[in-house]
């Protein structure tokens, strides 16, 4: 069963905040279901957010929800179990657009209980990156 696994034990990072003002765009706000409340990455080449669960998981599907305009052209996604190096899963290439966008993965996926999503050559000329939701569905092991 497909459902999704970031929880409240799940321990999120992000490269960076705009203007450090993690009240008004910091991390939580990627994945507390408000339609009003978003990420907001500083300036930079590329962004990332990394997600460490408190359990094993097979990853299905990325669901993802930029700002139009502050999105990126490609995206990484790895993973790893432990203090295992990050390997490759899989490059998607999000549009650069206001929808929720799906991102589905081949099975099997490699069981992990880390994950890097990375999002390279903003659209955003100053290499800003706005997400409204991140969603990591799939199943715990």
């Amino acid at each position: 069963m497909t459902h999704s696994l970031v929880c409240a034990e799940t321990v999120s990072r992000v490269s960076s905040v705009l203007n450090r003002n993690t009240r008004q765009f910091g991390k939580k706000h990627l994945f507390d279901q408000n339609e009003e409340t978003c990420w907001n990455s500083d300036q930079g080449p590329s962004q990332w957010v990394t997600l460490e669960f408190p359990q094993l998981i097979r990853v299905s599907q990325l669901q993802i929800q930029f700002q139009g305009g502050f999105s990126s052209r490609r995206g990484c996604l790895e993973g790893s179990q432990g203090s295992q190096a990050l390997r490759k899963i899989v490059d998607f290439y999000p549009e650069d657009n206001n929808s929720l966008q799906a991102h589905t993965f081949p099975i099997p996926v490699a069981e992990v209980d880390r994950l890097k999503v990375t999002f390279e050559d903003a659209t955003d000329f100053f290499g800003r990156v706005v997400i409204y939701h991140l969603r990591v569905l799939g199943e715990k092991v």
